[in-house]
């Protein structure tokens, strides 16, 4: 009985110190690996973390937030069809605030905070960004922009946004509404509970049978054609095989470090050559002729 006394009183203390603590806190082992970039080995990670540089067209920072933001399979029950929600869905906020998100992952799996559409030349990438693996907790800060506009924020680990971790950021006024939003916007596909997968089954059945039939028209028949002589293309094709082979090593050498454009304007000027010389060749052919055709022509 002693023994099992002291075996429950050693399991007791400790294991009070883990019950205690519910998240794992990355924030006192980041690491920081420059411009924003905070990341420990326990997959805790902040990108883009600004808390002190003004974004162009703030004179100061308007008001300082903090917020925290709840992440699980939990907060999805509310949404018919949804796998993992934030507990916020829409968040509002002054222009040029200075925001300190705190991030709680409560779930087994990897989630992240990210906010997109940032300014580039402040934010890398154009956005900031908290993740936290498995239940723990992560913080980050940076400096809203000035100006009415809307931010998507979301979980970008594959599919999490699509089963329902999405939400939007309005800065001012903001500039509208996103899409598929739950339970602040209505979704882009919208999903049908009421009908069974045989009634839905059906219905494509039935749809597919009154559909027009598609009508393939005949290929026409290719008109009969003259085929070439095999012997002038064979002819034809090894003389230019020929001068091809006989000019290759001089084009190389003459077109090698020019620019494709300054090879087709050696080419064209070439050509304009070539045809002058046939134009030359062919007056003095014809001047030949008409000084000697009473030698060519027979006397009558």
């Amino acid at each position: 009985m002693v023994k099992l006394l002291s075996v429950g009183m050693l399991i007791v203390l400790f294991s009070a110190p883990i019950m205690a603590q519910e998240y794992e806190e990355h924030d006192s082992m980041l690491m920081d690996h420059g411009d924003g970039h905070l990341m420990d080995m326990a997959g805790g990670m902040v990108m883009g973390q600004n808390a002190d540089t003004l974004p162009g067209g703030c004179d100061s920072i308007s008001e300082s937030k903090e917020i925290t933001v709840h992440a699980g399979h939990k907060y999805a029950e509310k949404f018919p069809g949804r796998m993992y929600a934030f507990d916020t869905q829409e968040f509002n906020f002054k222009p040029c605030t200075k925001l300190t998100v705190h991030f709680v992952n409560e779930d087994n799996v990897r989630h992240q905070w990210m906010m997109h559409g940032l300014p580039k030349y402040l934010y890398p990438k154009g956005m900031f960004h908290l993740e936290a693996t498995g239940p723990s907790k992560i913080s980050g800060t940076l400096i809203l922009p000035p100006g009415d506009k809307t931010y998507l924020v979301h979980c970008d680990i594959a599919q999490h946004m699509e089963k329902g971790m999405k939400a939007q950021l309005k800065v001012g006024k903001g500039d509208g509404d996103l899409p598929s939003i739950p339970g602040v916007t209505a979704y882009v596909v919208a999903d049908d509970y009421k009908a069974t997968l045989l009634e839905l089954a059906a219905k494509a059945e039935a749809e597919a049978l009154m559909a027009p039939p598609v009508v393939v028209p005949a290929a026409p028949v290719p008109a009969k054609t003259v085929q070439p002589d095999d012997s002038v293309i064979s002819g034809v094709t090894v003389i230019g095989l020929a001068l091809g082979l006989l000019a290759a090593p001089f084009l190389a050498r003459k077109f090698k470090g020019l620019s494709p454009a300054e090879v087709v304007a050696y080419v064209f000027d070439l050509l304009r050559a070539f045809i002058e010389l046939m134009v030359k060749l062919l007056h003095r052919l014809i001047n030949l002729v008409g000084s000697n055709k009473n030698k060519i022509l027979p006397e009558k």
